[in-house]
């Protein structure tokens, strides 16, 4: 179920707000049993039997942190215990999402004729199963205090705002939350405001870049320069709404019940160098694997640069795994493995970081950002390469019908997603607050009426049954 989905609009989300804040809004335990069940409903919606896939998970990890708790004082128990957690939840990525590809590898490298199984792989399966690994380390680390309560780390693991799609909500960050969480009318507004811009960001401008993105990058026939460009442009709009726009709506949902989550995204695409870029693009998932891969390896502090070039490498190698089983989204993790180590090694880091040559340096980071996005975007290494020649004018024409159609129906929708992949909108809501009293609530209500319009203009595209993919759901 999507979060912008006519069932989860009309039916879930009312029955579920109802039953959290009237039927159950005096028993903080009760809230929390019907928020679980709720949230597995919710994952159960599509495919009901993948629900059974992460009720294991969440029972095994409780297991773990249950006995690393207790066995921590024992430091060779305590780490036999870490390893088998941290082994069962690669395993389990492996074997639904890995194992395939590995096999078909395997007999294409060594002849072999291995039988493939045919194995579907479960939604977010990757989000919820770093989450079940954040409850137990974070517990090993007293990052937060172990849960006696399986429920409760149920709730944590299988909590629907975030389930899907993120962002990876780390365990310290809502630990005491789970049962000590405050709701307030402040939070609940905030929510439905982050809620909304989400929802309009995922459907008017995510929604309308993946028809032009979809219709040439799946195009049977040759596509020419200006093509090649223009669905490179909106398939790199079209992932950065449809991703943050569906973290805004996760982020909002869980103000909407208490939580608080940590922010996504931050205008990547202001960057000026690509370090930058990931420190601002999916910080969720950096500061993962930041905490629970970088920093124990030794991080940027060991004293040979080939140490620091492993550690990089086993982080921007892991996060292209993460990303799928399939050879674009490794090379896609080691090209920024390349870029990182570059910009750390050589000293251009600190360069970029300073205000001179602005220009050149937006020019260089997005111009990779971009390349990267081709190579995740496209089917095989032999589609990236064909895709890559395209863009480049080699053996196609530098302009057709696909161009000019796509310009005329799309450039005003293109532009608007090129606006607001900037902070505009907040540097005008701090210019709107600088105002006087008067001026300021005229501006106010002009922007609820202007935002709830275009609400119900992208709540209708999802009622017509428009175009509504979602990148995510196969991660």
């Amino acid at each position: 179920m999507l979060f912008s989905s006519t069932e989860f609009l009309v039916i879930f989300l009312p029955i579920v707000l109802f039953g959290y804040y009237v039927l159950f809004k005096k028993s903080r335990s009760l809230q929390n049993v019907f928020l679980l069940v709720a949230s597995l409903i919710f994952y159960a919606w599509g495919e009901p039997r993948f629900v059974f896939i992460m009720m294991a998970s969440i029972v095994f990890n409780w297991l773990m942190g249950f006995l690393v708790d207790k066995y921590r004082e024992k430091k060779n128990a305590a780490r036999v215990i870490i390893i088998i957690d941290v082994a069962f939840n690669l395993a389990l990525l492996f074997v639904f999402k890995y194992l395939m590809f590995t096999l078909e590898n395997a007999n294409s490298l060594f002849g072999l004729e291995i039988r493939i199984p045919e194995i579907a792989l479960p939604i977010g399966i990757s989000f919820f199963t770093f989450q079940a690994m954040s409850y137990v380390l974070d517990v090993y680390r007293k990052d937060g205090e172990m849960q006696k309560n399986i429920l409760n780390v149920g709730l944590y693991i299988a909590l629907f705002p975030q389930l899907i799609a993120g962002p990876i909500v780390r365990y310290q960050t809502v630990a005491d939350e789970i049962k000590n969480r405050k709701e307030t009318l402040e939070d609940f507004t905030e929510g439905v405001k982050r809620f909304i811009v989400g929802f309009l960001k995922k459907v008017l401008l995510a929604n309308s870049m993946a028809i032009i993105a979809d219709g040439i990058f799946d195009s049977t026939e040759p596509v020419s320069t200006a093509s090649a460009w223009l669905g490179l442009i909106a398939y790199t709009f079209q992932i950065y709404y449809d991703f943050s726009g569906y973290s805004d709506m996760g982020i909002g949902l869980g103000r909407m019940f208490g939580f608080h989550f940590l922010e996504n995204f931050n205008y990547p695409y202001i960057s000026l160098s690509v370090s930058e870029f990931w420190r601002r693009w999916h910080i969720s998932l950096g500061s993962w694997f930041r905490d629970y891969v970088y920093f124990p390896l030794g991080g940027s502090r060991v004293s040979k640069k080939s140490r620091l070039i492993f550690n990089l490498f086993a982080v921007w190698f892991l996060t292209g795994v993460w990303h799928g089983a399939n050879w674009t989204f490794i090379i896609w993790g080691l090209m920024y493995f390349v870029l990182i180590a570059t910009e750390k090694l050589s000293g251009m880091e600190k360069k970029l970081s300073s205000k001179k040559f602005v220009p050149l340096k937006y020019i260089y980071t997005m111009f990779f950002v971009c390349i990267g996005w081709m190579i995740f975007r496209a089917s095989d290494i032999g589609a990236a390469g064909e895709y890559f020649k395209a863009l480049f004018g080699i053996g196609v024409s530098g302009t057709d019908d696909t161009f000019r159609y796509y310009i005329n129906n799309y450039a005003v929708l293109t532009i608007a997603a090129a606006i607001f992949s900037f902070p505009i909108a907040p540097k005008l809501r701090k210019k709107v607050e600088s105002l006087s009293k008067g001026p300021k609530v005229v501006c106010d209500v002009l922007y609820v009426v202007a935002v709830m319009a275009l609400f119900v203009a992208a709540f209708s595209f999802i009622v017509k049954g428009s175009y509504n993919p979602f990148i995510y759901f196969n991660f």
